[in-house]
């Protein structure tokens, strides 16, 4: 099981709880990032987000950046919207990470987008939601399972490229791509017939209940002929670690409280209510917040329904500390990991 980390940025807070420069947000994640590499997380993810409040808008910058300040840890997309970007620069960015690197360190993960903001912002319409996603997608594999620089393909959403150079190729040939949901059948569907690991977004609710999607995905798989080794699970969800359960409560719930009243004036969503918060936190719930202990076991406990073979925690919004932050990151990979090993050897 592999156990790391994923971030949006996170903006730092003023005393009076505006916002500071966004650019501290980005360094912020850069030096989490590195932290992680050092003390031994697998796996980094960065989100592609477009809000004062998450300003990581650009995961390839970041990737390539991190990739030449890390040595070990899987750096990955988490993810990256193709349906509102041009999957050749998508492609272009991760594969010049990759090569800064070293190679075999980088991976996409293609979302469609739970956040719409970046529609009007590159001038997409939401009509065009599904099929948007669909011809990318297609797109993005079709450069990745080149077996050269040159590809060739046509569409509806983008002009055709016929025969031209697609550069740099990833240096091990092709980049992992996985495929980013929060628990759509179709999506699990698709990521099977086309042979992707799917990566499942968890943010609420019970996570045990995604377990019919992941037999439906393997399912699908397995129906298409595509081999076991690439069928792969990965779980997001939020969660902290501190060294006793209260401390992680009381650190990562201010950050919660404000990300869901930022929701609500954005998206309409009603107030946000500590009985749900309790509710999440407390087993089966879907927040991961607690002492090692208590996150390794919900990890192995959901590892028991979905086979999931990386699971990876946000935690970093509303202005949390960094301190707290690279502690939870510390735990995660020297306290966590370790007890997922052994909870997971004993089974």
């Amino acid at each position: 099981m592999q156990i790391g980390a994923y971030s949006f940025g996170d903006t730092p807070l003023n005393p009076d709880g505006s916002f500071r420069n966004t650019a501290e947000g980005i360094r912020t994640l850069f030096d989490a990032i590195v932290l992680a590499d050092r003390v031994g997380l697998d796996y980094f993810g960065i989100g592609e987000h477009h809000t004062v409040s998450m300003p990581a808008s650009s995961p390839g910058a970041l990737i390539a950046a991190a990739a030449a300040a890390t040595d070990r840890i899987i750096l990955g997309s988490a993810a990256s919207i193709i349906s509102t970007d041009d999957p050749v620069r998508v492609f272009q960015q991760l594969a010049t990470a990759d090569a800064v690197s070293g190679g075999g360190r980088v991976e996409i993960t293609a979302g469609r987008g739970s956040s719409v903001e970046t529609f009007p912002l590159f001038g997409h319409d939401l009509a065009d939601y599904d099929r948007l996603y669909a011809e990318k997608l297609d797109l993005l594999m079709t450069i990745n399972n080149s077996p050269t620089e040159t590809v060739s393909w046509s569409g509806s959403v983008r002009p055709a490229i016929d025969a031209l150079a697609v550069v740099p190729r990833p240096v091990n040939g092709r980049l992992p791509i996985w495929l980013a949901t929060g628990g759509n059948a179709a999506s699990s569907a698709r990521a099977g017939r086309l042979g992707l690991p799917v990566s499942y977004g968890i943010i609420g609710g019970e996570p045990h209940r995604f377990a019919p999607l992941t037999e439906l995905y393997r399912r699908s798989a397995a129906q298409a002929g595509h081999h076991t080794e690439n069928v792969k699970v990965s779980v997001a969800t939020f969660g902290l670690v501190a060294p006793s359960k209260a401390e992680a409560l009381e650190r990562f719930y201010p950050g919660w409280h404000t990300l869901n009243v930022e929701m609500g004036r954005l998206r309409g969503w009603g107030a946000p209510d500590r009985r749900q918060f309790d509710a999440q936190v407390a087993t089966p719930g879907a927040y991961y917040v607690g002492d090692p202990d208590d996150v390794a076991e919900r990890i192995v406990h959901l590892h028991g329904y979905l086979g999931h073979m990386r699971h990876f925690l946000q935690g970093d919004f509303g202005g949390l500390p960094p301190e707290h932050l690279h502690e939870s990151l510390t735990l995660l990979a020297t306290e966590v990991k370790p007890r997922v090993a052994r909870l997971l050897a004993a089974k």
